[in-house]
């Protein structure tokens, strides 16, 4: 609830900063009506020319003009009308008891308006000027004009559900892709809850593994290490993409630690070309790949093993490779009934953070072992 409320302020501050440029809209309104006057003017005028009649332009453009125009002060009246007393629902019928007196008296409002002014520039001529000479012409207007103010009527607030429509819709839109954004947040932010104790929970066995052992001073170092480790984790714990140099000074943090757990067994391997440090991976990408390389690849085996970390750019796209010298995968191994949460985090992330635009193969390496590939967009912050 929380997420929609600050969602729904969002978009009402982004409301709130077009209504200071309201007047640009009243403005924007006038100009339609002052081009639809151009239009109606214009037609007339040359036609009264082409019958050899030597009106004034500039009275018959300025009639015609100022005649729209009234339209212009009674448009918000009739935008009022149309949002308080919509034909959409039930209260239709009510609604269009409002309008049929409303609409009545606007055209009213705008053919004296028009009468007026048709008496005042005399576009066609002497036309009368005294008050026995406005009532008839009204009249007369009246009954002339009520189709045509009926369709303005009508235009008008069929053009303003069309806009009131619009804005909900794109209301709609911005709350949905806010709430999409957030959720996705959620889950990453759940996915790398669940990453963090399960590596610490590893490390603290290895550890208690050396007390047992007897190798207390590799224990303490390896405490060491972790509070390093720990540290670093949390510097970047609010961070869901952080620069492949941050992600490798973690990674070879960890592997620090668990070079103290498997001794002279461990082989390190890193290649990294110095163009890609600077792009954007998802925070501890490489930890449950190395965890698994570390586990499947020299975990099982009393001999030494090779961990190895390559990464480069191909192509606009940026390309992790996690692998190892182990026994590798069964031949009926799939991704899906692996089990495992160190890959199955990884795989959520990704999709999660890049949808279709990723790809993750786990896969046997050629010579032996295993090898994670992680194929992302390539981008820096």
């Amino acid at each position: 609830m929380q997420n929609f409320d600050t969602a729904t302020d969002s978009y009402q501050t982004q409301l709130g900063l077009l209504g200071k440029h309201r007047w640009l809209k009243w403005l924007a309104i006038l100009g339609v009506w002052v081009v639809l006057g151009l239009i109606y003017a214009g037609p007339i005028y040359l036609e009264v020319r082409a019958e050899g009649m030597n009106h004034s332009a500039w009275r018959v453009v300025s009639w015609g003009v100022l005649s729209w125009c009234v339209w212009a002060p009674l448009t918000p009246v009739m935008v009022w009308l149309a949002r308080r007393y919509s034909f959409v629902g039930a209260d239709w019928k009510r609604s269009l008891l409002i309008h049929i007196p409303a609409f009545l008296i606007l055209s009213a409002v705008h053919t004296a308006a028009t009468t007026y002014i048709t008496l005042a520039l005399k576009p066609f001529g002497d036309m009368g000027t005294s008050p026995m000479d406005f009532w008839p012409r009204f009249l007369s207007r009246m009954k002339g004009a009520f189709g045509p103010d009926l369709l303005v009527y009508g235009a008008v607030l069929g053009l303003c559900y069309a806009v009131d429509y619009y804005r909900k819709y794109r209301e709609r839109e911005f709350l949905a892709s806010q709430l999409e954004a957030q959720l996705a947040q959620a889950q990453l932010d759940s996915l790398r809850m669940q990453l963090h104790p399960h590596f610490l929970f590893n490390t603290l066995n290895g550890i208690v593994g050396l007390v047992r052992d007897n190798k207390n001073q590799a224990a303490v170092n390896m405490l060491v290490g972790l509070s390093d480790l720990l540290r670093h984790a949390l510097e970047h714990s609010s961070q869901q993409e952080v620069e492949l140099s941050e992600e490798l000074n973690f990674i070879k943090l960890y592997l620090d630690i668990q070079q103290m757990r498997f001794s002279d067994r461990l082989q390190i391997e890193i290649d990294v070309d110095v163009g890609v440090l600077k792009a954007l991976v998802p925070n501890l990408i490489l930890q449950p790949l190395t965890e698994n390389a570390l586990r499947h690849g020299i975990g099982r085996s009393v001999a030494s093993g090779l961990v190895g970390i390559r990464a480069h750019s191909e192509n606009g796209l940026l390309r992790l490779t996690v692998f190892d010298n182990g026994a590798g995968l069964a031949s009926d191994w799939q991704l899906k009934s692996s089990g495992g949460i160190g890959l199955a985090n990884t795989a959520a992330r990704l999709q999660q953070l890049y949808g279709g635009n990723h790809r993750l193969d786990v896969r046997n390496r050629e010579g032996g072992g295993v090898e994670v590939v992680v194929v992302i967009p390539f981008h820096i912050s």
